[in-house]
């Protein structure tokens, strides 16, 4: 498709700032290089992926919510309890009709957002193989928010479900760079949507794409749960929780830390910021426990 009144190819045509090369386009590239990366994982296990051909960009996972929101504006929204709270936030004000997955039946006329891992806890929802068949059957669709992608191991990704209609990354979880905003999303088809008519003019964050294109040459997708495994393991041990599968947290299913719920039947703690220390953490009267 063409873009609505793109007069850039004419010698007056456009609107940009007088040297606007500072940084060259290469968020196309930025996208290339990202899926090859995600795929290169050894610690989980990725089916489906090239179903979905079309990347776009994106401003961390939350610009591809806002436009899977907008292309699905007609649905009454659904998520599990404890799902990424940014949702319930956006959708209490624009589709205050929204229901938790628990609290209603599937309608064909929903739409579905599901983390996997799972926001909660950092491992699979439990009924995600079965949500995503029966949305298949009815025909509902489902973006799979895979934000914790780069810090989690033994999560099966699988894609080959035909609800599935956006798959969206980001890097904020897997390294320090949430403020830069460097995301992707996968889709199966070009519909021309506001975020792929942003991609072909080049109206992206090139300056954030290079970060996430240095990040990619120096890590693995498997780097941060190589390096902080043990660490987790030993302070949910010092806790007495258990380990999650995204190296980020430790799952309380005894309700000893109820400070902690999200909404869910499990508490989670999130130890990111005690992993990079010294291991005397675990063993100091004042560490958190």
């Amino acid at each position: 498709m063409t873009t609505p009144n793109d007069k850039r190819g004419l010698p007056f045509g456009g609107s940009f700032a007088i040297t606007d090369q500072i940084f060259p386009d290469s968020t196309d590239d930025f996208c290339r290089v990202y899926l090859e990366w995600i795929k290169s994982t050894h610690e989980n296990v990725i089916r489906g992926l090239d179903n979905f051909p079309v990347l776009a960009y994106c401003n961390g996972t939350t610009e591809a919510f806002d436009k899977f929101y907008m292309k699905n504006s007609t649905r009454r929204f659904r998520c599990y309890k404890g799902e990424y709270m940014y949702h319930q936030a956006t959708w209490r004000n624009c589709w205050p009709d929204w229901k938790f997955i628990e609290d209603a039946p599937l309608d064909p006329n929903d739409a579905v957002v599901i983390s996997l891992p799972f926001s909660n806890t950092g491992n699979e929802h439990p009924a995600t193989q079965r949500l995503l068949q029966f949305c298949s059957d009815l025909g509902i669709p489902v973006l799979v928010d895979c934000a914790y992608f780069g810090v989690c191991s033994q999560i099966v990704f699988d894609f080959t479900y035909g609800c599935i209609t956006d798959i969206t990354f980001s890097m904020s979880k897997a390294f320090p760079a949430a403020y830069h905003r460097i995301g992707l999303r996968l889709t199966r088809t070009d519909d021309d949507d506001p975020l792929l008519v942003s991609n072909k003019i080049g109206y992206t964050n090139r300056h954030s794409a290079e970060v996430g294109k240095q990040l990619l040459a120096t890590q693995t997708p498997d780097t941060m749960v190589e390096l902080y495994r043990d660490k987790q393991q030993a302070f949910c041990k010092h806790l007495g929780i258990q380990p999650s599968k995204t190296v980020l947290f430790g799952l309380d299913t005894e309700n000893k830390y109820p400070e902690y719920n999200r909404g869910g039947i499990i508490n989670r703690l999130s130890l990111h910021k005690y992993l990079n220390q010294d291991d005397n953490i675990f063993y100091n009267e004042n560490s958190p426990r």
